[in-house]
């Protein structure tokens, strides 16, 4: 990540709330041990994976205890598998025990989240259709999960509902068509910011490209309908698939000749990826 990434600045608020959450007043299991005690401890991963979610692991113990030292010998973004010790963590026993399920709880996360991605991904290989994720995120993980989808290979849409204008048919029905909803876009939007108009079917799409509307996202259309979405759009405006889409159906879609396949399940459907802390020394401090 870019030091100036807003996901990176976003990381600290992140890991208080997690660590308030799991700790609170204290962490009265780590007391059992001697506040001298150090240990050494890795993490393993369980099974293939693609990695994400250092900053967010190497966050949770910088908050607990900076004397914890950590070093991964991996990346984020690359494959990694079953048995592959990811990082070797050294320091004092009581933070790395009481650090150990927060930070594991982002580095699981995150990279089920890489992982489905890029599972995605390689369905499309070599086609002309891109991946894009969707807002349906871990509440309070939204950067995170989408730097998660960047590592699996895939792409972003918007970040939320401030970067970009997305007409859909509930703002349509509150406009009273898709015409006055566009010319409302059109007029109200700041400077360089993207319109994408929702469409369900053929008259609509043959609307929204009369107004001029350069991104159109066809909602659950028939294979047959994308095609014909693909010969009316062809050099005018960028063709964006979604609805129901899943690993089985994909590389179909693609077929079709749609520029972009957005999938909530990249973010939605995420399943942690299966990863172990293990102490593997402890000692009394010297």
């Amino acid at each position: 990540m870019h030091p100036d990434d807003p996901t990176l600045a976003a990381i600290p608020a992140q890991v208080r709330a997690a660590l308030a959450e799991d700790v609170g007043s204290g962490d009265l299991t780590a007391a059992l041990i001697p506040a001298q005690a150090r240990a050494s401890a890795r993490v393993v991963s369980r099974e293939p994976a693609v990695l994400c979610g250092q900053a967010w692991f190497d966050a949770v113990f910088e908050a607990l205890d900076p004397q914890v030292e950590i070093h991964w010998q991996t990346r984020d973004g690359y494959d990694v598998s079953a048995g592959q010790t990811l990082c070797e963590l050294r320091g004092p026993a009581r933070a790395i025990l009481t650090g150990e399920r927060c930070a594991l709880n982002f580095l699981q996360t995150l990279s089920g989240t890489a992982t489905t991605a890029r599972a995605y991904v390689a369905v499309v290989a070599g086609m002309h259709t891109k991946l894009l994720d969707t807002r349906k995120t871990v509440p309070g993980l939204r950067l995170a999960q989408k730097y998660a989808v960047h590592c699996g290979g895939a792409l972003n849409h918007r970040k939320g509902l401030y970067d970009a204008i997305l007409i859909k048919e509930n703002h349509i029905a509150a406009a009273g068509s898709i015409n006055a909803a566009i010319e409302a876009a059109q007029r109200l939007a700041p400077p360089n910011t993207p319109v994408q108009v929702e469409v369900e079917n053929i008259a609509q799409l043959q609307s929204a490209l009369a107004a001029g509307v350069k991104k159109v996202l066809l909602d659950n259309f028939s294979l047959e309908l994308m095609r014909e979405a693909v010969r009316l759009a062809a050099g005018k405006a960028s063709l964006e698939a979604s609805g129901g889409v899943d690993l089985e159906g994909l590389r179909a879609i693609a077929a079709t000749g749609v520029d972009f396949i957005s999938v909530g399940a990249l973010t939605k459907h995420v399943r942690a990826v299966d990863l172990s802390l293990r102490v593997d020394e402890l000692t009394s401090a010297s």
